[in-house]
């Protein structure tokens, strides 16, 4: 039995982008953090702002991955896209600054990670995936401290819902109908921290920190292979999972309040994923696994972040922003549904700070060069009996919009 999970457009399945004006700095924020998205980016930096800020987006990205056979498969020369190229990630961040006083509060709503893919059923991966979704959301109740008129920390609580949904083929052909299927959903609580400190007016260094959020997905296998003689069946079942840790520091230069160049590092420990068994009550039919085991073996990767800002007069700004993203699947244990590769974005876009309302709107293009895999492992037992494995060649494009409003208030 084979499994695995959804591809979102990095890092896994990791969403990065959660704010339009961070976006269009390639994510370069951390080290500025000065709009109520820094309970994302960076909780200590919402000391820098006045009253109460309401900021609320919608992450619109197309994703076109593509998968290519070997030269030696039966179906070379053909190309693959996926079926479900568009996924829609809303945000919403709200903050208060105690007036006289050191402390801000914050409440954030956002998705750390999600996606959902689907791919053909000929590709000759079958038996290791066929489609799989993750919905994922975060409640993030943060508070920080002005320490200093050039220092701050914060943090916060971060409480986590996940659902999952992986499926694959039994057999290399879908007829007669045969399928696997894990559903399952779970909480979980983490925390995030921050500090933000301008050592000289013209240089800000911050860093922020999420801890990993383990999760035990509880839910259901179903499954049929109607060659076999099983129908249709469903047993209760569960899996833990353990989603990572991540880390980023940033420094921000700002040679004239004009101009503002970021460039930071974000670290995130896919070395959580490792191999995962599905536990089910009861017995499967003759011939199926009782507790199938997934291999992931991901490794840990490297976000580089590099962006800079134009202020203008009247409240416009223009920003532009490029990101390296290494990969953290490897190839060993290759896996469709998430299709990782080193991949560039590039990014711009532009909007106005008003004394009541903000907005930005921010273009992003995503690409992943050729990346050709071969030699690898099949994660499961249904990869392994079936002969199938992920080797090909995978490529990458996205585009995406992210529209900001914000309100002061």
């Amino acid at each position: 039995m084979s499994l695995s999970v959804s591809d979102a457009s990095a890092n896994g399945f990791r969403l990065a982008s959660q704010d339009g004006f961070a976006t269009a700095r390639g994510e370069a924020f951390a080290a500025t953090a000065d709009n109520a998205s820094a309970i994302y980016y960076n909780p200590a930096g919402i000391t820098q702002l006045e009253g109460s800020q309401l900021r609320s987006g919608l992450y619109s990205i197309y994703l076109d991955p593509t998968f290519r056979p070997p030269d030696t498969a039966p179906n070379a020369g053909a190309t693959y896209n996926i079926g479900k190229h568009y996924n829609f990630i809303p945000q919403l961040f709200l903050t208060h600054s105690f007036e006289n006083s050191p402390v801000s509060v914050g409440l954030g709503v956002y998705a750390p990670y999600g996606g959902n893919i689907d791919w053909p059923q000929d590709t000759g991966f079958r038996t290791l995936a066929t489609e799989g979704s993750l919905k994922y959301f975060r409640v993030n109740p943060v508070v920080a401290f002005k320490l200093a008129p050039n220092l701050s920390i914060g943090g916060g609580v971060m409480v986590d819902y996940g659902n999952i949904d992986m499926e694959s083929g039994l057999r290399t052909s879908p007829q007669p109908a045969n399928f696997y299927r894990f559903k399952g959903d779970g909480w979980s609580v983490g925390y995030n921290l921050g500090v933000l400190w301008q050592p000289h007016e013209k240089i800000s260094l911050g860093a922020t920190f999420r801890s990993a959020t383990p999760f035990t997905m509880d839910g259901q296998t179903e499954f049929e292979q109607l060659s076999a003689g099983i129908p249709f069946t469903t047993l209760p079942a569960h899996a833990d999972f353990t989603f990572p840790l991540t880390a980023v520091v940033g420094v921000s230069y700002r040679p004239t309040p004009k101009w503002n160049l970021e460039f930071d590092a974000d670290y995130t420990d896919w070395g959580s994923f490792e191999t995962t068994t599905i536990y089910q009550q009861g017995s499967p039919p003759p011939g199926g696994t009782q507790d199938p085991s997934l291999t992931f073996d991901w490794q840990s990767s490297w976000i580089y972040e590099l962006g800079v800002t134009r202020y203008f007069d009247n409240g416009w700004h223009v920003s532009a922003g490029y990101v390296y993203n290494e990969t953290s699947v490897p190839d060993a244990y290759y896996t469709p549904l998430a299709a990782d590769l080193t991949r560039h974005f590039f990014s711009i876009g532009a909007g106005r700070k008003g004394r009541r309302f903000d907005f930005d709107v921010t273009y992003q293009f995503g690409y992943g060069p050729a990346h050709t895999v071969s030699g690898s492992t099949p994660s499961s037992l249904s990869g392994v009996n079936n002969s199938q494995t992920a080797d090909g060649k995978y490529d990458f494009i996205s585009h995406a919009v992210l529209v900001t409003v914000g309100m002061h208030f």
